[in-house]
């Protein structure tokens, strides 16, 4: 199997989760996982275009920091496709800023998440914007 992804019975949701840190990605994982839901990981904006398209993802994590592609660009890519347009992006800062929120919401994104997260907050808002497998 594929580093990153898994397999679960049941209603869990498929969740891509894009950052660049591999502590955060872990956190996020165990903490969804824990929870009854599938997990793919991506380490930045390209290598999570690639998992997008691959693995049909039902909900998006998306870090803001990023190289390369940061996350802003990433949901803007991902939102103009129109196969993947109606997949909830939650952007994913360390930051709790005003000026990051809004243009989160440009881009895209549903909602914005401030790291570090509590396994409480990151499965309360895959409950609130799963949506179901097409």
């Amino acid at each position: 199997m594929e580093e990153g992804s898994t397999e679960t019975g049941g209603s869990g949701t498929k969740v891509l989760v894009i950052d660049d840190s591999n502590t955060i990605r872990r956190s996020a994982e165990i903490f969804l996982r824990q929870g009854g839901h599938e997990v793919v990981l991506a380490e930045d904006g390209f290598d999570a275009l690639s998992k997008v398209n691959d693995h049909d993802p039902q909900l998006i994590f998306c870090d803001i920091l990023m190289p390369r592609l940061d996350g802003y660009q990433t949901c803007a890519i991902i939102k103009r496709n129109p196969r993947f347009a109606h997949v909830p992006v939650i952007m994913l800062s360390s930051k709790d800023g005003l000026f990051d929120k809004a243009r989160g919401r440009m881009v895209g994104s549903e909602d914005y998440l401030t790291k570090p997260f509590t396994k409480e907050q990151l499965l309360r808002a895959v409950e609130t914007f799963r949506r179901p497998a097409p």
